[in-house]
């Protein structure tokens, strides 16, 4: 080799070392005016340790193996790591890019010709040849080594992503699980209201043969019935769409889990403070967030990867080979040939096409930055908005369960009123519908506190397994 074509060998590895910028300097500091507390959190928060596992602070066995069962077997779950493995094999791709490439070839052919002049022969001829081309192309202006971190930071996006599903998924199960035993609980209380104002319209019946009731008595009476029995016929249908998305989100066809779930247990209980950590702490654990970052950090090495390719590149083409028109000296060294070819590539005059596409590259870039300030404003949102409204329901849920015991008090009054022939037995059925109303409406107060709980979980990123 020749001094000259050494030198042309080294240059491109020399400044191979070099990559076109910009580097990826990390996320914004400024993207969100981050507190060291949350604003509204103050009054439901502790200084325990956040939990991943945030269901089990419900006490539920059932709603933690459930979620178990389908973080391990949902489709959604299956489909994310596809999608990692997908981007795996993409950045092997990339890396393999930039290394030499081999094509080895065997020929080996027959020919019959023709005579050349008037009254010759025909003849025959064999061609054998063994050889391989060779081709590389160095990675002159780091555009191999743009392209790979862009590949590892989609790895990293898609890994943030499946931890989403993880955290949704979490969520979706435990607000599933919390609807089924709501309405189970309001459907046991709506059968006993049914039976109280089924004893209630008897009674008037009773009445209004005896002349001490009107008709119309009668009637507002059967008029209640039909309400409460109007009201059962949708939770039962709650029931059954709470147990069929149970089993899709667990993997399962609808059906599959009605045996197991349609016993009536009580509501899960919420903690008496939820352990929510700092803002600053939900924007490094909330996956959306940290998949934003790493779009950010990937369409960042794309501009350039973009720009190397405006830049001039080098490439070397190869070639070895061995040949004769015999088989037996095909492999004879005097046979051999070979070649090697640079070449020097460079689009200097494309008309503005390629400064366009770094452009392009740069506003894609500019897009992922303000996408990633959106998405930690809307995680911030989402917590101080979840944590307001699980302190209301917490208000709430007090003061429906005092009307509830003040109900039911009346209720145990007025039965010791019968009891002592001051007050009627019309008068205690009302009362005791009276009861059973404030507790349908407790029930609804403590699911409300409870997907208010899961929301906070859901909004601080937690349920993702690392």
């Amino acid at each position: 080799m020749t001094r000259g074509f050494l030198i042309a060998l080294g240059l491109p590895l020399a400044l191979g070392a070099c990559a076109v910028g910009p580097d990826y300097a990390g996320p914004p500091r400024d993207a969100a005016p981050v507190r060291p507390i949350f604003a509204r959190g103050t009054a439901v928060t502790s200084d325990a340790p956040v939990l991943a596992r945030w269901w089990d602070a419900l006490g539920d066995a059932r709603l933690g193996a459930l979620v178990d069962d389908a973080l391990a077997h949902s489709p959604s779950i299956a489909e994310g790591e596809a999608h990692i493995r997908e981007a795996a094999a993409v950045l092997r791709q990339r890396q393999n890019s930039g290394l030499p490439t081999i094509a080895p070839s065997v020929i080996a052919a027959r020919a019959d010709l023709p005579p050349f002049t008037a009254g010759g022969q025909r003849s025959n001829l064999a061609i054998y040849n063994v050889g391989a081309t060779a081709s590389w192309e160095p990675d002159f202006w780091g555009a191999d080594r743009r392209a790979n971190e862009t590949a590892r930071a989609n790895i990293q996006q898609r890994q943030a992503q499946l931890a989403d599903i993880q955290v949704s998924l979490s969520a979706q199960v435990a607000q599933a699980y919390v609807n089924l035993r709501d309405a189970q609980a309001r459907l046991a209380l709506l059968d006993q209201l049914g039976a109280v104002r089924r004893r209630e319209l008897a009674l008037m019946q009773q009445r209004q043969a005896a002349g001490t009731a009107s008709a119309q008595d009668t009637a507002r009476t059967e008029g209640d019935l039909q309400t409460a029995l109007a009201q059962a016929a949708p939770v039962t249908a709650q029931i059954e769409v709470a147990l069929n998305q149970l089993a899709i989100l667990t993997g399962k066809a609808p059906g599959d889990l009605d045996a197991l779930l349609r016993a009536t247990t009580p509501l899960p209980s919420v903690p008496a403070q939820v352990a929510i950590g700092d803002p600053a702490a939900l924007i490094a654990r909330r996956p959306d967030i940290r998949a934003a970052e790493r779009a950010l950090a990937g369409s960042t090495a794309q501009i350039g990867a973009t720009k190397a390719q405006l830049l001039p590149r080098l490439s070397f083409t190869g070639i070895l080979g061995m040949g004769s028109t015999s088989l037996a000296s095909v492999v004879d060294p005097a046979t051999v040939a070979a070649g090697i070819l640079p070449q020097l590539k460079w689009s200097g005059l494309d008309w503005g096409k390629g400064r366009a596409m770094v452009r392009q590259s740069q506003a894609q870039r500019d897009a992922s930055e303000a996408q990633y300030r959106r998405i930690v404003l809307a995680a911030l949102e989402d917590a101080e908005s979840s944590l307001s409204r699980f302190g209301a329901a917490r208000v709430r849920l007090a003061h429906l369960d005092a009307g509830d015991a003040a109900a039911r008090y009346s209720a145990t009054l007025g039965a010791e009123r019968v009891a002592a022939g001051t007050s009627s037995g019309l008068e205690q059925l009302e009362r005791e519908a009276a009861r059973l109303q404030t507790s349908i409406a407790s029930v609804q107060g403590k699911t409300e506190l409870v997907a208010d709980y899961i929301a906070i979980a859901k909004a601080l990123g937690l349920g993702w397994q690392g």
